[in-house]
């Protein structure tokens, strides 16, 4: 909760306001005390309607004050609430969306949306209601309790006896309550990252006929979310029950003895009425206190579950202190000399070893191997995705190293195996690689990627939305899409990473009509497992292990690199057309 309170502070003004109406708020009601104890002794005692009019009068004038300092309180802690959750996630957010790739390959990014979601909710219930109810109800407790003891010490002396019995098992369940509050947010959060797993791949769900398992899973999960939850409801309950079973026997008490007081003559019956009525306010404060303070121990689970992901150390090194300005016109130049990196799960195989190679500028160069060959390892080291641990990379002659990762990305625009697109307009999709450019540039780079004549024909052409993941168009037109948007880049430098995989034959023929234009005045850097695709290159390096085994062209390979035959012989047949794609 400290963590929270670093983003409470830049709004000092709206807190000092709500403070400000809460203590108004908290002394009214408490003076409401002194006004019950007038009306009693003065306005009923006396018999006087004049006494009971002006009795009457105070009241309501209590009670229009209390009416505008609890409108400026819940407006004011309520817009707090919202402000700081609101800062919470965008700061979260920036976070995350900075972290290493491989953190997400550790943890669900469906158990990070649910702290996005189900937590930052509960904050803001517990930041915008249940502290400012905390805090009133602390100074109704403190303030009551000083006028128990103005009114009448004795029968305060009663009360304050009783007062430790309650705040033991606060302190008690009440650490109970925050272990439990955490698990019962994980269990929740298991719960909707397996609805939306599920949901994502429901095609897959029901054609394996796995409805069955998938409910009685789902039932298990629940299951133990609800038993959670249930241990954390009875320790609550519990809490909640004693604190108010406890301070209302001593209000009973308190009756008794003032009573007795009242009938000998030792007290007036309104004074005996202001303390019944401070007494309640007491006894209310601190059951509601000891509701509040379940709620705020639930909300620590949360926080912690946020500030978890804030904590996060990204992988990544650092940005350079004196890094280098890329100019603004980048020829393309890639030269890898003695490349060597290990991935830190398996540092007893190297992913790339001792790698060399240079690439001219507008040079297309494809990279064919076995799987684990380190094809698609080079493509991560190339953009920082993770940092070698020996060797240069260097563009137009300068370390990528010393580029700002803004300034290294610009010069690459890549084409993943699976097209990564999101929900939106088929235009907000392509646009993604450059926000700014224009519908005209749009569908310039949808003509040579040859996704135009599709994209007119959907139901609203450009304008039209796609599902999550870009459900509903077919993988080839995913994949022309993908091409589309690196093309919009503009980037130097290309990087296919077996873009053509899942493109049918027609759409892979049109692919590699346009790979031309695609290639034109930039350097090219493609894997490829079908090698019917990249024939045509103007290099093709052999990789296996992390090793450059040989570089060269089509039929300078298929003469003298035995790796390259056996690859193609897998492929081709005698008139060197394609059959069969390798996994790669």
């Amino acid at each position: 909760m400290k963590l929270v309170i670093g983003f409470i502070s830049p709004y000092r003004r709206a807190v000092v306001g709500a403070m400000v109406a809460l203590i108004i708020t908290a002394g009214i009601t408490l003076g409401l005390g002194q006004g019950l104890r007038i009306l009693v002794d003065q306005g009923l005692a006396t018999q006087s309607p004049e006494n009971l009019a002006q009795a009457i009068g105070l009241f309501f004038v209590l009670v229009l004050g209390l009416a505008i300092g609890s409108f400026s309180r819940f407006y004011l802690v309520s817009w707090i609430g919202e402000r700081v959750v609101a800062d919470i996630r965008k700061q979260v957010f920036n976070h995350l969306i900075d972290l290493h790739p491989g953190f997400f390959e550790q943890n669900r990014a469906l158990e990070i949306q649910s702290r996005f979601t189900a937590d930052t909710t509960v904050l803001q219930s517990v930041i915008g209601s249940t502290m400012s109810i905390a805090l009133r109800n602390a100074l109704m407790l403190v303030g009551g309790l000083i006028l128990l003891f103005v009114t009448n010490a004795k029968l305060a002396s009663v009360i304050f006896l009783g007062f430790p019995l309650v705040i033991i098992p606060i302190l008690f369940f009440g650490r109970r309550v925050r272990q439990l509050s955490r698990l019962s947010q994980d269990r929740v959060a298991d719960v909707g990252s397996y609805v939306g797993e599920n949901l994502a791949q429901i095609k897959t769900v029901q054609a394996f006929n796995h409805q069955p398992h998938d409910r009685r899973f789902f039932a298990e999960v629940s299951e133990r979310a609800f038993d959670i939850a249930r241990a954390r409801i009875r320790q609550r309950s519990w809490l909640t029950a004693l604190a108010i079973a406890l301070v209302m026997g001593a209000v009973g008490v308190v009756l008794w003895i003032g009573g007795l007081d009242v009938i000998h003559g030792r007290i007036s019956p309104g004074e005996l009425a202001a303390f019944v009525f401070y007494s309640l306010l007491v006894g209310v404060a601190a059951g509601a206190l000891s509701e509040v303070i379940g709620e705020l121990q639930r909300a620590a689970g949360s926080a912690a579950r946020l500030f978890e992901l804030l904590q996060t150390p990204s992988e990544l090194v650092s940005e350079p202190e004196n890094a280098v300005t890329l100019p603004i016109h980048v020829s393309g130049q890639i030269d890898i000399e003695a490349l060597t990196f290990h991935y830190p799960s398996r540092p007893e195989a190297p992913a790339i070893h001792h790698l060399d190679i240079h690439i001219r500028a507008g040079e297309t160069v494809a990279l064919v191997g076995p799987s684990g060959a380190g094809k698609s390892t080079l493509f991560d080291l190339l953009l920082r995705f993770y940092e070698p641990e020996a060797g240069t990379i260097t563009i137009d002659g300068l370390p990528v190293s010393k580029l700002t990762l803004a300034d290294l990305r610009r010069c690459f625009a890549l084409v993943p195996q699976n097209p990564a697109l999101f929900h939106g307009s088929v235009l907000d999709n392509i646009r993604y690689a450059r926000p700014t450019a224009t519908l005209e540039e749009v569908k310039a780079a949808a003509v040579i990627a040859h996704a135009d004549e599709f994209i007119r024909a959907l139901p609203q052409g450009y304008d039209t939305r796609l599902g999550d993941s870009g459900l509903g168009l077919s993988g080839g037109q995913q994949q022309r899409l993908a091409i589309a948007r690196a093309l919009l880049a503009d980037a130097p430098v290309l990087l296919l990473d077996e873009a053509t995989s899942a493109l049918d034959a027609e759409s892979e023929h049109l692919i590699q009509q346009a790979m031309p234009a695609l290639t034109a005045q930039r350097t090219t850097l493609v894997i490829a497992h079908r090698l019917a695709t990249v024939r045509d290159a103007d290099r093709i390096a052999v990789m296996d292990q992390g090793r450059l085994q040989d570089i060269g062209r089509h039929d300078e390979l298929i003469q003298r690199n035995p790796l390259y035959q056996r690859l193609a012989q897998l492929q081709f047949r005698d008139s060197e057309e394609e059959t069969s794609p390798v996994i790669s």
